[in-house]
C-alpha cells in the first residue's frame, strides 16, 4: 500500500485514481474473459448472418520447393517438436477473399469442442513462464537475486538505477518474452531494496519490456520474420529490391536510448509522486527490514555466494560457446551458419537464461550455505511454481479466447477495414504513415502478436506508400513505433494478468484497474513522442539502418 503525499493532486493524478477506482471494480478477469467469449460467440454469427467479407492481399506461409518443409524431432514422450527456419520457411503474397466464420454453425460447434486442449498447448506463454520459473525460483530461493541487487545498489550511483532498470527492461526483448517473467519482478525487487515504492519499479520494468518490444541494439529473431514479410511485400512493386536485417538498426539503437529517458523520466516524475511513500506491512510478505537496505553492505558468506555464482556463471558460457561459436557448431543455423538472428540459439533463449538462473542461483546458495543438499534446490523449484494454479487456470481461458477470436476472422477484418479506409483518405506520406501507426496501434488492443498484425498490413501499407516515394524500410520503422507501446495496456496481452499478480504481491488491493492506472502515462506519452521522433527522422531524411 502506499501513504498518500501532502502535495494536493494534480489533474492528472486525480484522473489516474479514477481510472484505478473503476478499473478494480471490474470483475475477475477470468469472468472478463469468459464474458467476452460470449460476446464474440454471438457476434461471430451476427457478422457471418450478414455476411461480412473483406477481399485483400495477405502473407502466407508455403514450404520451398525442392525439399523438406520441416525438421522433425520425435521425443520419447511422442512429442514432435518442428525446428523451421526463415530459409526454409519461405512466404507468398496471395489475394484472398477474408469472410466472418461463427462459432454457432456446425463447423464452429466442432472448433470449439475440438480446440480446447491444442488451443491451451500452443498457448506458449505457458511453457515460457514455467521454464523461466525453474531459473528463478532457484535463483529467488537461495538469496541469489536479493544479493546481487544490494551489490549493485552499493556500486551504482541511486539515480542511475532507474535508467539502468529501464535499459535492460528495452534490451531483454532479445530473449523474447523472458523479460516479463525476469525483470518486472526483478525491477519491483528493486525499488523495494531501495526503499522506492516496488510498485514503480514494476510499472517501469512492464513499461520497458512490453511498450517498446520491437526494437532493440541487437538483431532478434522477431527481425527476420518481419524483414521476410516486408521484402515480401516490397516485391509486389520492385521485385529487384530488398531490405536487411539491420535497415532499421539505427532507428532501432536511438529509440532504445530514447526510451530508456522517457521511462526513468515518467518513473520519477509521475508514476513515484502519485504512488507516494510505500506501506509494507500492508503487503503479503513484505518487512520493514527488507525495504531501504542500500546501506546494508553483503556479509561475508553472501560475498563467497556471489563468487560461487561467478565460477557458475563463467562454466556455463564456457559451455554455450562450445556451443555456438565455432564453425558448424549445433545452436548456429543449420542452413545458413547465422548465430544472431534466425537460429537455434537465439530462438530458444529462454533455455540459456533458466540454466543460467539454475547454475548461478544453486551455486550461490552452496556457498552463501543457504542451500544444504540438491533436495533444497528442488524445493526451491516446487515452491516457484507452486503458487501458478490460479494463474495457468486463467492463462487457460485466454488461449481459448484468443484461439475463437482468430477463428472468426474478426481482427482481421478489423484491421483490413481500417487500411482500406485510410487508404482512402489521400493523406500526403508522413501524414500516412501517421495514421497507419495509429491503426496499428488500435488493432493492438486486439490482436497482440507482432507477426500476425504485420501479416495482415505490410501486403498493404509497403506498396502503397513505395508508390508515394516513401522507403520500406520507413514503414517497418513506423510498424515499430506502432506495435509496442499499448502492449502494455491491453488486458490481451498474455503477461497483462501475471503483472497484476506482481502487484498483488506488494498490494492486496490493487487489480486490473491498478495496473491500468500505472500503465497509462507511458502509454500515451511513449506513444505521442516515438511517433514524434520517427516523424522527425522522416522528415529529415536520416537512414534507417545499413
Amino acid at each position: 500500500m502506499s501513504e498518500p503525499s501532502d502535495a494536493p493532486k494534480t489533474a492528472m493524478q486525480k484522473i489516474l485514481d479514477a481510472v484505478e477506482k473503476v478499473g478494480n471494480m471490474v470483475p475477475h478477469p477470468a469472468i472478463i474473459f469468459l464474458t467476452l467469449i460470449a460476446v464474440v460467440i454471438v457476434l461471430s454469427h451476427v457478422l457471418y448472418l450478414t455476411g461480412t467479407q473483406f477481399t485483400s492481399e495477405v502473407i502466407v506461409p508455403k514450404p520451398a520447393p525442392g525439399k523438406a518443409a520441416e525438421v522433425e524431432i520425435l521425443y520419447d514422450s511422442g512429442t514432435a517438436v518442428h525446428y523451421q527456419t526463415v530459409e526454409e520457411k519461405k512466404y507468398t503474397i496471395e489475394t484472398r477473399t477474408i469472410a466472418a466464420r461463427s462459432l454457432l454453425t456446425g463447423e464452429g460447434v466442432r472448433f470449439i469442442y475440438a480446440s480446447l486442449i491444442p488451443s491451451f498447448m500452443s498457448f506458449t506463454a505457458v511453457g515460457l513462464m514455467i521454464v523461466a520459473l525453474v531459473g528463478a525460483g532457484v535463483a529467488e530461493e537461495s538469496g541469489l537475486v536479493k544479493a546481487l541487487i544490494r551489490k549493485l545498489v552499493l556500486v551504482s550511483p541511486r539515480w542511475a538505477m532507474t535508467y539502468i532498470l529501464a535499459f535492460v527492461g528495452i534490451m531483454s526483448s532479445i530473449a523474447a518474452d523472458a523479460g516479463y517473467l525476469v525483470l518486472i519482478p526483478l525491477a519491483g525487487t528493486a525499488f523495494l531494496s531501495l526503499g522506492r515504492h516496488p510498485l514503480a519499479g514494476l510499472a517501469l520494468g512492464f513499461a520497458a519490456v512490453a511498450s517498446a518490444f520491437t526494437v532493440n541494439m541487437l538483431i532478434k529473431p522477431l527481425d527476420a520474420v518481419l524483414v521476410e514479410f516486408t521484402n515480401d511485400a516490397i516485391h509486389l512493386v520492385d521485385p529487384n529490391k530488398s531490405i536487411g536485417l539491420a535497415s532499421n538498426l539505427w532507428f532501432s539503437v536511438a529509440s532504445v536510448l530514447f526510451l530508456t529517458l522517457i521511462v526513468a523520466f515518467i518513473t520519477e516524475r509521475m508514476i513515484e509522486p502519485r504512488l507516494g511513500k510505500y506501506q509494507p506491512k500492508q503487503a503479503e510478505g513484505e518487512g520493514e527490514g527488507e525495504t531501504g537496505t542500500e546501506a546494508a553492505g553483503l556479509s561475508e558468506t553472501e560475498a563467497r555466494g556471489l563468487r560461487w555464482a561467478g565460477f557458475s556463471l563463467l562454466g556455463v558460457l564456457v559451455v554455450f560457446a562450445l556451443l555456438t561459436l565455432p564453425s558448424g557448431a549445433p545452436l548456429r543455423n543449420p542452413d545458413t551458419g547465422e548465430l544472431i538472428g534466425n537460429s537455434p540459439f537465439m530462438n530458444g533463449l529462454i533455455a540459456l537464461i533458466m540454466v543460467l538462473f539454475l547454475a548461478t542461483g544453486a551455486a550461490y546458495g552452496f556457498g552463501a550455505q543457504t542451500m544444504k543438499s540438491s533436495t533444497d534446490i528442488i524445493k526451491a523449484i516446487e515452491k516457484a511454481l507452486s503458487g501458478m494454479g490460479g494463474l495457468i487456470f486463467l492463462f487457460l481461458i485466454i488461449s481459448q479466447f484468443v484461439a475463437y477470436f482468430n477463428y472468426t476472422n474478426m481482427g482481421t477484418l478489423l484491421a483490413l477495414k481500417l487500411s482500406d479506409v485510410l487508404k482512402a483518405a489521400n493523406f500526403p506520406p508522413l501524414l500516412l504513415l501517421i495514421g497507419f501507426i495509429v491503426v496499428v496501434a488500435l488493432i493492438d488492443l486486439l490482436i497482440t502478436g507482432a507477426i500476425a498484425k504485420w501479416a495482415l498490413f505490410a501486403p498493404v501499407f509497403v506498396p502503397l506508400l513505395m508508390n508515394l516515394g516513401v522507403a520500406p524500410e520507413a514503414v517497418l520503422a513506423a510498424y515499430r513505433v506502432a506495435d509496442s507501446p499499448i502492449n502494455a495496456i491491453t488486458p490481451l496481452n498474455a503477461y497483462f494478468a501475471l503483472v497484476v499478480g506482481f502487484a498483488q504481491k506488494y498490494d492486496h488491493g490493487a487489480g486490473v484497474g491498478t495496473v491500468v492506472s500505472l500503465m497509462l502515462p507511458y502509454v500515451v506519452i511513449m506513444m505521442v513522442l516515438w511517433t514524434l521522433l520517427f516523424a522527425g527522422w522522416q522528415a529529415l531524411g536520416l537512414p534507417w539502418g545499413l
